[in-house]
């Protein structure tokens, strides 16, 4: 639901709940300025939440009066954030006093038209958002009705001020003037977060991204160069002496606090497995050369969410969750596949939704898409929710295995190691010998009160004969 008041002459967008009992959220980038003109839906700010960065969009149309907070500050639910003075409020007001606009007034000419369907907490992106600027009043015209002494929004005093050097009189209330003949720096939001934690000033950095925008190396390049703002907001982290203090928020707070009650409610059993995995190897090359996978990035890690998602068809029980309140399992229709994928950001575990229905192709592709999609900082908390089980594959950073911790409101987790060339004993009807072998370690967690160990045990033991003999899975 979408929140705000209305003033005199202008609407005051009240930060929204994006989902599942928000209470507050970081604003991460502005979209827009003081005195651009928005429309209905457009994408006017970038806010973090403890699960993800949420694309919010305007309720409005007409001309930005002021942001009433700045980016990096946490903002609470219901908390005012940015003025509009919609189209039915002139910005020359007649003699008679002007009425309160409507809450989504048509745009100039769309007078009879349905109004636009608002989009809540996210929505598709507009690459074609105007960034035009009003211009002065024409001379003799009213001074804008916008400045009555008890209005909360008023441009002579901005809510939230940048420090004074980053200010001048003429510049908007929070975004700082750029640098002059170029354009605000186009990144995506973790780059932002990066470039502020890094203090490096976005405007210097000579981007090599797709279309002009700044890149992770770009940042991590110029930070090495020693690039720093010339005005900037203060950076996130405050070092002092020989400390640096990172505020916890967003998703590492969130994080933290998920897995503390986890670690602490769930009583938790870990098994491990040492499996031979050369087959699925050798199968996924050759899968890999078909003319339908030639342009799909298909991973080992394809090949273990297949075999996991089988075994789990025979023990439905590992997708469970334990429901305390009503004390009963809760045992879902379909799996909702989590992948726990390191971020900027930090730790987050998105779900294909009904991965237990998607072939190989689809299933690769998808676990593609939710990888880029969470690196990019652009899942959405729709993605987060819902999970059954999740696969985390410690693997990618040269480790053998682990001991996972549950993902909150879920019965396993699988963690996935390196793939090794090791020394193996191999047997077949002329004996035993060894041979180099593509070697990796499994480890399953499970949740004790839903699974018992026969039935845990199963679900690690199939996924691994599935992986050592991927023939298998035609039976």
């Amino acid at each position: 639901m979408t929140t705000a008041t209305t003033t005199a002459t202008a609407q005051t967008f009240l930060l929204p709940d994006v989902g599942e009992g928000l209470t507050e959220a970081d604003i991460v980038t502005w979209r827009v300025a003081v005195g651009d003109t928005v429309t209905v839906n457009q994408i006017i700010v970038d806010i973090e939440t403890v699960k993800s960065v949420v694309e919010l969009p305007s309720p409005y149309a007409g001309e930005v009066v002021e942001l009433l907070a700045a980016e990096g500050e946490v903002v609470a639910v219901g908390s005012p954030i940015i003025a509009i003075r919609t189209a039915g409020a002139p910005a020359s007001a007649p003699a008679a006093p002007a009425a309160p606009a409507a809450p989504i007034a048509p745009a100039e000419g769309e007078a009879g038209e349905p109004e636009p369907r608002l989009l809540v907490g996210y929505g598709a992106r507009d690459s074609g958002r105007s960034r035009r600027r009003r211009g002065a009043v024409p001379s003799g015209a009213a001074a804008p009705a916008v400045t009555p002494p008890a209005s909360p929004v008023t441009p002579p005093a901005p809510a939230v001020t940048p420090p004074a050097s980053a200010v001048t009189p003429s510049a908007p209330a929070v975004t700082p003037p750029a640098a002059p003949g170029r354009d605000r720096p186009r990144a995506k939001p973790p780059i932002r977060k990066l470039a502020k934690v890094l203090g490096v000033d976005l405007a210097a950095v000579e981007p090599t991204g797709p279309d002009g925008t700044v890149a992770r190396a770009d940042v991590l390049r110029a930070s090495e160069s020693g690039g720093r703002p010339a005005s900037a907001a203060p950076a996130p982290a405050a070092v002092t002496g020989s400390e640096t203090r990172i505020p916890i928020k967003g998703v590492r707070k969130h994080t933290a606090a998920a897995m503390v009650a986890s670690a602490f409610t769930a009583p938790h059993v870990t098994e491990f497995v040492t499996v031979d995995v050369t087959k699925t190897l050798e199968l996924r090359e050759l899968v890999q050369r078909r003319r339908e996978f030639r342009d799909t990035k298909l991973t080992p890690l394809a090949f273990v969410a297949r075999a996991y998602l089988r075994a789990l068809a025979r023990i439905p029980m590992a997708t469970a969750r334990w429901d305390e309140t009503a004390q009963e399992i809760v045992i879902p229709a379909g799996v909702n596949l989590g992948l726990a994928v390191a971020t900027p950001r930090g730790l987050m575990v998105p779900n294909i939704k009904d991965a237990h229905t998607l072939g190989l192709l689809d299933l690769a592709n998808a676990i593609n898409e939710l990888a880029a999609t969470a690196r990019d900082g652009r899942t959405t908390p729709e993605a987060m929710a819902g999970g059954s089980t999740t696969i985390t594959n410690v693997g990618v950073f040269g480790v053998d295995t682990g001991t996972p911790i549950l993902n909150p409101g879920e019965t396993a987790i699988l963690a996935v190691g390196a793939i090794r060339r090791q020394p193996w004993v191999v047997e077949d009807a002329a004996g035993e010998r060894i041979e180099p072998r593509s070697i990796v370690q499994l480890a399953l967690s499970f949740d004790h009160r839903v699974l018992d160990g026969a039935e845990g045990s199963q679900v690690l033991a199939d996924t691994a004969a599935l992986l050592a003999e991927p023939g298998l899975a035609a039976l």
